[in-house]
C-alpha cells in the first residue's frame, strides 16, 4: 500500500508560480513512477507530467511543456511540481498518483494509488 499527500495549492493570478509537492509513505514507495494529474469541472482528469522511479525520466503533456518541472527527492520520498507562466487553464483539481511499469506514462489507467488531490485556481 502507498499514501499519497499533496499539498501547495491555492489561489494565483495568471503568469504566477505555485510548487506543489506529493508526499509518498508506504511499501516499497521509491519503486513507483509518479504521475501528476488535473482535472477540471466537467472535464475528464488528464495526465500533467510524471516521472521515474529513478528520477532520470520524465514526460510532459504539451500544454505545460516548458512551464512545469516535475522532481522528486527520493529520501524525503517527496515529488514536486514547480509551476510557473500558469494560466487560467490550468486551474483544476491536482493529484498525485503512483504506478507501476518499465516506462513513465500519463495514462491515467497505469496508476494504482492516488492522493486526495489540491486544488489549483489561477485567476486575476
Amino acid at each position: 500500500q502507498v499514501q499519497l499527500v499533496e499539498s501547495g495549492g491555492g489561489l494565483v493570478q495568471p503568469g504566477g508560480s505555485l510548487r506543489l509537492s506529493c508526499a509518498a509513505s508506504g511499501s516499497y514507495v521509491n519503486f513507483y513512477n509518479i504521475g501528476w494529474f488535473r482535472q477540471a469541472p466537467g472535464r475528464e482528469r488528464e495526465g500533467v507530467s510524471c516521472i521515474s522511479s529513478s528520477g532520470r525520466t520524465t514526460s510532459y503533456a504539451d500544454s505545460v511543456k516548458g512551464r512545469f518541472t516535475i522532481s522528486r527527492d527520493n529520501a524525503e520520498t517527496t515529488v514536486y511540481l514547480q509551476m510557473n507562466g500558469l494560466k487560467p487553464e490550468d486551474t483544476g483539481v491536482y493529484y498525485c498518483a503512483a504506478g507501476g511499469g518499465p516506462s513513465v506514462s500519463l495514462n491515467v489507467e497505469r496508476y494504482v494509488y492516488w492522493g486526495q488531490g489540491t486544488q489549483v485556481t489561477v485567476s486575476s
